[in-house]
């Protein structure tokens, strides 16, 4: 027997045929009175511009102002939650837009310079760098520089 339960508790469901049904007891959330009003305010503020809009701290204290004790973090979830049902809100899953090309049809391109030694003299060389969209291979040239 495991050594974090009791003998008694292991007999007690020993006994019983049916898995145990836990009752939680019903919470009160410090938020609910306050609801409607924060409601109120989020709708108000999505009509404004987006630099004018209160931010979830600034709803949190005027709820303290309006005589909400409880946590910022209760008006952050709900916020996030409203916003997250408004119609029109994309979550980052359904915004991912996939790139597919076929094979040699795009390609990433940038140029470099480098210093090497070529026949014992010191030269700046100018590098060409590919990378295929596709395969993702990359692809370097070297070209010497005009004269």
């Amino acid at each position: 027997m495991p050594p974090n339960l009791s003998r008694n508790t292991v007999k007690k469901y020993l006994k019983t045929t049916a898995a145990p049904q836990y009752q939680r007891q019903p919470r009160h959330p410090r938020l609910g009175a306050f609801m409607d009003t924060l409601n109120a305010w989020l709708e108000h503020d999505s009509q404004l511009p987006k630099a004018q809009r209160r931010t979830a701290r600034r709803l949190f204290e005027c709820l303290q102002a309006e005589g909400y004790r409880g946590a910022y973090d209760s008006i952050q979830r709900h916020v996030k939650a409203w916003k997250a049902a408004q119609p029109g809100t994309l979550t980052p899953k359904q915004a991912f837009v996939p790139l597919l090309f076929a094979p040699g049809e795009v390609c990433q391109f940038d140029w470099s310079y480098k210093q090497v030694v070529l026949g014992g003299i010191a030269q700046t060389i100018k590098l060409a760098h590919f990378r295929l969209a596709y395969s993702r291979q990359p692809f370097v040239i070297a070209y010497r520089p005009w004269p």
